[in-house]
C-alpha cells in the first residue's frame, strides 16, 4: 500500500492568518488543528480551516513543496488559495468523507 502525503492551508478566517504545514496522514492532522489537542500557533490564532491541499506520493517531495510555499509572499499564497477554492469552503468535510 503506498502512502500519500499532503501540503496543506489552513486560514483563521477569509483572508485571516494562513498556516501551512505536510503530513501522511490529511484528515487526522486537520482534525488535530480543529479540536486544538496541540498548543501552538494554530490553537493561538485559531486557524482551524482547511483552505487548500495538494497530494504527493513521497515525502521528500511535499517536504519541499512546503518549504516553497511558506517562502512565497503572503499574496500569492492568497491567489493560490482563491485558484482553486474562490469561496474559502473548509475542505475538511470533503476529505474527511
Amino acid at each position: 500500500m503506498e502512502k500519500t502525503f499532503y501540503v496543506y492551508i489552513l486560514a483563521s478566517k477569509r483572508n485571516g492568518t494562513l498556516y501551512i504545514g505536510v503530513t501522511s496522514d490529511l484528515i487526522k492532522r486537520v482534525w488535530q488543528h480543529k479540536t486544538e489537542v496541540v498548543a501552538g500557533f494554530t490553537k493561538r490564532y485559531g486557524i482551524k480551516t482547511l483552505v487548500f491541499y495538494e497530494c504527493y506520493a513521497d515525502a521528500d517531495t511535499a517536504i519541499r513543496r512546503e518549504k516553497r510555499l511558506k517562502e512565497w509572499k503572503r499574496s500569492w499564497k492568497l491567489a493560490l488559495i482563491e485558484r482553486y477554492n474562490p469561496d474559502w469552503r473548509d475542505l475538511y468535510s470533503e476529505v474527511a468523507g
